[in-house]
């Protein structure tokens, strides 16, 4: 696809060139596009393409080409684009870009779009108000099926879907919905009061942004409502935005999981001293707590030392115990993202994931057992490796497999319930936790059976 643009435009054969463009799909032309590295070439292939094209193209771009492009757009052009684009992308946008983009940006817009635009924006950056689009088509309950598709031919090509219909009193009060489907299935005489769905299901504007995406996708819906205080229709989420949401909500969780402050940067435009900072603050805490694990082992150094061959294990369970702990923390974690448990399950959770580790730790215990004694003892002839030590090391491997089970599946519960994002109690810091633990639980059992 790209040898063909790069032939045509090396032939000046502009006529083909231009067809060959607007006949792709916009998204694949921004990923055309931003492969480009001249900025000239980008932006003079950019233009070859309809006001339509070049509007939809223009919103699948990144932050970084959008602001390139608006530079070395003209007014007239920026204008062409600003009046094709929808109002809730028209938002993002200007969210994004230095405040000379976003002056310029808001002087070649209208009065009527400034005033959508800035409604927009004085939502909270996460609710469902800040990505809603007030372009809808609304009806009146005593329209007929006539006027309705009247409506919808005079004021639909401004909206973002025309196929879901909401009907709204004078006041603005949501009261119906409706389909283009039932509208067709209906005389043309019959009126929206008749047939319309009354039990409306809607978002408030300032609910999160992630709560109207999961309700759309539970509803199977093509576009959610989106209501203020008063039950007013002020605007829809669709089903696009609801998509985009919920990808940044679990990269979002994804980053923080693998202990990394998140950024909406892709990896590939992140400078290496922005990568850093997004790094280092989670490896120095995590360093810094795993000093931790190194106190215990210190105040059982001489314990260690009367019976070495103790510390060859000290891997093996700080490792089973921490996978242990990630397994239930990322199963919760996900539950909890999906709206699946809250704290009032806490101790169905509890309770579940005991007896899945009674059975987990059943299993690797007699392993380990069945290992020490015959691979390491026998075949490996090492004699340190006596009935009792092994007994200490397997009997350590199912206890410490309850405790980390718990630990993993309590600890996001309660950070949900104090504010905080469950999926920082992911791995890392669970891991930290139930190395503590899985220690003390080891030490403690080698010096009560094997008298240290």
């Amino acid at each position: 696809m790209m040898e063909c643009i790069d032939e045509l435009h090396k032939n000046r054969n502009l006529r083909e060139l231009k067809k060959y463009l607007n006949e792709i799909n916009p998204a694949d032309i921004a990923q055309l596009l931003e492969s480009i590295d001249d900025e000239k070439k980008r932006v003079f292939l950019f233009r070859m393409l309809s006001k339509e094209t070049a509007a939809e193209t223009f919103v699948e771009f990144d932050f970084d080409t959008q602001e390139n492009l608006i530079r070395a757009f003209s007014d007239t052009e920026l204008k062409e684009v600003l009046d094709e684009i929808y109002i809730d992308d028209a938002a993002d946008i200007i969210e994004e870009m230095p405040a000379s983009i976003v002056k310029r940006i808001l002087r070649n817009t209208d009065t009527e779009t400034r005033e959508a635009i800035n409604t927009i924006l004085k939502y909270p950056e996460d609710s469902a108000g800040s990505i809603m689009t007030p372009e809808f088509v609304d009806l009146k309950k005593d329209m007929t099926v006539s006027d309705a598709f009247k409506r919808i031919r005079r004021t639909g090509v401004d909206k973002e879907t025309i196929y879901t219909c909401y009907v709204t009193d004078e006041s603005r009060h949501l009261i119906g919905v409706t389909t283009v489907r039932e509208l067709f299935l209906n005389d043309y005489d019959d009126t929206i009061e008749d047939f319309m769905e009354t039990n409306v299901i809607s978002i408030n504007t300032l609910d999160d942004q992630e709560t109207a995406s999961r309700a759309l996708s539970k509803y199977d819906f093509l576009a959610m409502p989106v209501v203020d205080m008063e039950n007013r229709l002020v605007g829809i989420i669709t089903v696009d935005d609801a998509i985009d949401v919920l990808q940044e909500e679990n990269t979002e969780d994804i980053q923080k999981m693998a202990a990394i402050v998140p950024t909406d940067t892709p990896y590939l435009k992140t400078s290496v001293i922005e990568t850093w900072k997004k790094r280092i603050p989670w490896l120095l805490l995590l360093m810094v707590s795993a000093t931790i694990t190194s106190q215990i082992l210190t105040v059982f150094e001489n314990k260690l030392s009367a019976l070495s061959v103790l510390i060859a294990f000290i891997p093996m369970l700080m490792d089973t115990g921490g996978n242990s702990g990630g397994q239930a923390s990322v199963t919760i974690i996900r539950s909890l993202s999906l709206g699946e448990i809250d704290l009032k399950d806490i101790f169905k959770v509890i309770w579940k994931e005991f007896q899945v580790a009674v059975v987990c730790g059943i299993s690797l215990s007699l392993v380990c057992f069945a290992k020490l004694m015959l691979l390491d003892r026998i075949i490996f002839g090492n004699s340190e490796i006596t009935f009792a030590v092994a007994f200490v090391v397997s009997l350590t491997i199912f206890i410490e497999i309850i405790c980390a089970k718990i630990i993993g599946c309590t600890l996001p519960i309660f950070a949900k319930k104090l504010g905080f994002d469950p999926a920082v109690m992911a791995s890392p810091f669970i891991t930290t936790i139930v190395d503590a633990v899985s220690l003390l639980i080891y030490f403690g059992f080698a010096t009560l059976i094997l008298s240290i």
